[in-house]
């Protein structure tokens, strides 16, 4: 069976309701993302910043997968599917999906600021108080503006395998891991579905959204495979 790797991105899951900051009218527009996603605001006033992720995390209990999310777990059948997504929600897992790397972190867990343990969340609710094991306070498992990518080296060994490579609703403006797209071999396929994509020299483009264009792919690639 072929390797095939799908990168995803905001695009998905604004298609469930969840926007990004860069969405005019949605949660991130009243907030500055330097008072809410950097560890100097979760060190300068952590009940904001534990109150803004709680928001987010009703949203997305709130939310549900898209026909986009379900489409690409029937890849399943004739491939060795795995996802990695920039998002830190739990759409893929909730639509069924197996084998999904979280590059940013995942909302519905979180994390000792003592010795980095990750805990799930049960609920949506994260507040001043709630400690790991330790007694130090619980972060929310989100990788802030300014730290580090923990899993991106697994992302691009799994990248480099790839014999076709799917990227949905990113603008592959979010570094390292717009990085990713530098690791593929010379022989992979890459295609990129997004509404407003980018010009990249060697990928096919599908202008479209992701529950309009990732249907269309994937049906695509279970008749050729």
């Amino acid at each position: 069976m072929k390797n095939l790797v799908v990168f995803t991105g905001a695009g998905i899951s604004a298609e469930s309701g969840l926007g990004t900051f860069r969405d005019s009218g949605g949660l991130w527009e009243n907030y500055k993302i330097e008072e809410v996603a950097t560890l100097e605001a979760f060190v300068k006033n952590p009940e904001l910043v534990l109150d803004f992720y709680n928001l987010r995390r009703r949203q997305m209990i709130k939310s549900k997968p898209n026909d986009a999310h379900y489409s690409l777990n029937l890849l399943e059948k004739k491939f060795n599917l795995s996802i990695i997504t920039q998002n830190v929600d739990d759409l893929h897992e909730r639509s069924g999906s197996k084998n999904v790397l979280h590059l940013h972190g995942q909302l519905n867990q979180s994390m000792s600021t003592n010795d980095g343990r990750v805990f799930d969340i049960e609920g949506f609710e994260l507040n001043i108080g709630d400690c790991c094991p330790l007694g130090s306070q619980l972060r929310p498992n989100v990788v802030w503006f300014g730290e580090m990518v923990p899993n991106i080296q697994i992302a691009t060994e799994i990248v480099a395998k790839a014999d076709i490579f799917i990227i949905i609703g990113t603008s592959l403006n979010v570094y390292p891991a717009a990085s990713l797209l530098n690791y593929v071999s010379e022989s992979c396929r890459v295609i990129l579905i997004d509404k407003d994509p980018v010009m990249v020299d060697g990928i096919e483009i599908l202008a479209e959204s992701a529950t309009i264009g990732v249907p269309s792919i994937v049906d695509k690639l279970l008749k050729l495979n």
